[in-house]
């Protein structure tokens, strides 16, 4: 039996995509915070939270982007093709927010408010734009003859819009949870206060794009409520149900790592069940993994140089985690 060299590679490609998810998702869940904190002491210190690992988190977007090009052409093609305009917003959003890391610190303050229009904008379109595209991804791309066979604006729909809305709400309690484990004093009290309005909002929305999904697409609802399909996604509800529970007590008795852990255990588990829905499409509803993937010798060849790279990246990634661990308090600048 010889090695699924394309089943290894959707394997890679969704870990990349779930680590710029959780580590990406926390940096720009601080941008779409910041009117919640006006002060600017406050936002200097929220800035210096994640001001120095914010640009090492995206390369896990660059990864999952360069794989997906180098092992499914197809999908690359067809999926760019579908989302071009969503895609370009979001890197748009994605230039601001970096410009206004860098800017933000050394404008005048008569300036700053700019910058920090900027990076509040830019936080949201990228993610607003991130949770568009997947809610039209999920909702199928039409191919024809190997080539996307749809409109411009296909991707406008309202379960895009929503998913879109409910991307940001998860990306905010990522932000406000990592806020209560790397600040103290009054900036920590108040991002506890956000957090429990937001553990709220985000299950609201898990709520309704499970009871959507099935709804709009007879083809997830089967997928769901099959043998032996459900015994796999059965679970999946129950650990939402155990997660959202105790990053409700952990608020309650005040703890300040274990809300962020829950809150990645939640944005996990929906990512697992996005993955249930679809596997092994990958262009939904109907190419496979294996339809899409380039020749094996391309495969094989792609595959060794992701295999010295990926290492390299979790190390580089936990090293500076671990230098710029623990709380941070005004004053505190990398810039």
């Amino acid at each position: 039996m010889g090695i699924d060299l394309a089943l290894i590679w959707a394997v890679i490609i969704l870990f990349s995509i779930m680590m710029y998810v959780v580590m990406d998702g926390f940096d720009l869940g601080i941008g779409i915070l910041y009117p919640f904190f006006p002060d600017k002491d406050e936002r200097d210190v929220m800035m210096n939270t994640v001001a120095p690992v914010w640009d090492g988190n995206e390369t896990w977007l660059v990864l999952g982007g360069a794989g997906l090009m180098a092992a499914f052409p197809q999908a690359y093609a067809v999926v760019l093709s579908a989302f071009y305009l969503p895609l370009i917003f979001m890197l748009m959003g994605l230039i601001f927010r970096g410009v206004a890391f860098e800017f933000r610190f050394k404008a005048r303050e008569h300036e700053r408010h700019f910058w920090d229009k900027a990076f509040i904008g830019g936080s949201i379109a990228a993610t607003f734009f991130q949770g568009v595209t997947l809610g039209a991804y999920i909702q199928g791309v039409p191919v024809i003859d190997r080539a996307y066979a749809g409109g411009p604006l296909d991707w406008v729909s309202a379960f895009s819009l929503f998913t879109g809305a409910g991307l940001v709400i998860a990306y905010a309690l990522l932000g406000s949870t990592w806020l209560i484990m790397k600040t103290d004093g009054p900036l920590q009290r108040r991002a506890y206060a956000i957090t429990r309005k937001l553990v709220w909002l985000l299950l609201a929305v898990i709520v309704v794009i499970s009871v959507w999904t099935p709804l709009a697409d007879a083809a997830i609802a089967a997928r769901w409520f099959s043998l032996p399909n459900l015994f796999w996604f059965a679970p999946v509800p129950l650990l939402v149900a155990a997660s959202a529970w105790m990053l409700h007590r952990s608020l309650r008795l005040q703890h300040q790592v274990r809300p962020f852990l829950y809150t990645l255990a939640l944005v996990f588990l929906g990512y697992s069940g996005l993955g249930i829905s679809l596997w092994p499409n990958i262009i939904p509803p109907s190419v496979s993994i294996w339809q899409a993937a380039s020749p094996p010798q391309s495969l094989g060849f792609t595959l060794v140089g992701a295999l010295l790279i990926i290492p390299v990246i979790l190390v580089y990634t936990v090293w500076a985690y671990y230098v710029f661990r623990g709380k941070v308090s005004h004053g505190e600048a990398y810039h």
